[in-house]
C-alpha cells in the first residue's frame, strides 16, 4: 500500500483514510441532449496526495468530457456503523459511497461544478443520505481498502442474535380497547318468525 493510502488513526482514536474524489462531466447523446448536453457523475475515489492541494482543480478537459479532482476528504470508521461496513464488505463489489451536490456559486469556471460533500464505506450511512433525497453514487473500492474495512468489522461488529418470535396463535386476544376478548365457533341463532 502506498504511504498516502496507509490507514491512520484520527485524534478521536478512530481509524481513518485520506481520500480525494474525481467527478466526471460527460457529453450526452440522443434526444435528451438537446435540453441537457452534459451529465455529471462520480468517476473515482483515490488516495489523497499532498501534491493535490486543498482546492478542486480541473484535471482533463476535452470535447467529450471533463475530470475534476476534489482533494481533502477523510473517511473515518465508527463502531456504531460496523453493521453498515459489514453489509458493504460482504457484497460482490464493495464500494465507496459519495454524497455530492451541485455548486450553487461556481468560482472555478463559468459553469457550476459538482462538490463532493462526504465519503463513506457504510451501506447504512449511504442509505440515510438517499432517504434524505441526496445525490449519492458509488464506485468500487480497492482490495486493500476492503481488507481494512473487514479487519475493522471483525473487531467491532457483533451479530445480534435473532429472537424467536412466538407464533401469532399464542398471542392473547384483546379488543380495540385492550380488554380481553374471546372467539367462539358456535353459530348464533337469531329469532325467527315462529319464536315468541
Amino acid at each position: 500500500m502506498p504511504s498516502s493510502d496507509t490507514p491512520a488513526t484520527a485524534p478521536t482514536g478512530r481509524p481513518t483514510l485520506d481520500v480525494a474524489v474525481v467527478m466526471r462531466r460527460e457529453r450526452l447523446h440522443g434526444p435528451s441532449s438537446h435540453w441537457q448536453p452534459w451529465r455529471w457523475t462520480l468517476d473515482s475515489v483515490l488516495p489523497d496526495e499532498p501534491g493535490f492541494g486543498t482546492e478542486p482543480r480541473l484535471l482533463r478537459d476535452d470535447d467529450g468530457e471533463q475530470h475534476w479532482l476534489h482533494p481533502g476528504f477523510q473517511v473515518e470508521l465508527y463502531r456504531d456503523e460496523a453493521e453498515g461496513y459489514h453489509l458493504n464488505a460482504i457484497t460482490p463489489t464493495p464500494c465507496w459511497f459519495v454524497l455530492w451536490r451541485m455548486d450553487e456559486e461556481p468560482t472555478l469556471s463559468t459553469d457550476p461544478i459538482p462538490r463532493p460533500v462526504v465519503v463513506t464505506l457504510s451501506y447504512y450511512e449511504a442509505g440515510r443520505w438517499l432517504d434524505a433525497q441526496e445525490t449519492v453514487e458509488q464506485v468500487p473500492a480497492p482490495a486493500e481498502v476492503v481488507d481494512w474495512v473487514r479487519a475493522f468489522v471483525d473487531e467491532h461488529y457483533v451479530v445480534e442474535p435473532k429472537r424467536r418470535r412466538r407464533p401469532e396463535s399464542f398471542r392473547s386476544l384483546v379488543d380495540r380497547f385492550g380488554n380481553a376478548a374471546s372467539v367462539t365457533t358456535e353459530k348464533k341463532r337469531g329469532r325467527g318468525a315462529g319464536d315468541v
